[in-house]
């Protein structure tokens, strides 16, 4: 039994590093964020991407967080951040550059 609980922790352990690599924190919520709003997207900025804004979960409900530019990185385009369901909870996906 001991080596088996060994086993699933040293798993654990490299799937959580593996994982830092890419999300700085997990974010979960019991309900669904609400519908998103609609947000105008300012003008085409050279060497900028807009980040649209989403539903940030604030503890004890959601508050909005507006969209903002982010630099854009040359060779990458960026996957904006997503909320997904996992069991009866929902979980924040932080957006990324992806190449």
């Amino acid at each position: 039994m001991k080596a088996i609980r060994k086993v699933v922790i040293a798993a654990a352990l490299a799937a959580a590093s593996a994982a830092s690599a890419f999300a700085q924190e997990v974010i979960i919520a019991p309900s669904a964020p609400p519908a998103p709003r609609v947000e105008v997207a300012p003008g085409v900025r050279p060497g900028y991407v807009w980040d649209g804004g989403h539903w940030r979960w604030a503890g004890h409900g959601y508050a909005w967080e507006p969209g903002h530019w982010r630099a854009v990185r040359v060779g990458y385009h960026w996957a904006p951040g997503h909320w997904g369901r996992r069991g009866p909870n929902w979980v924040w996906v932080e957006g990324h550059w992806a190449p």
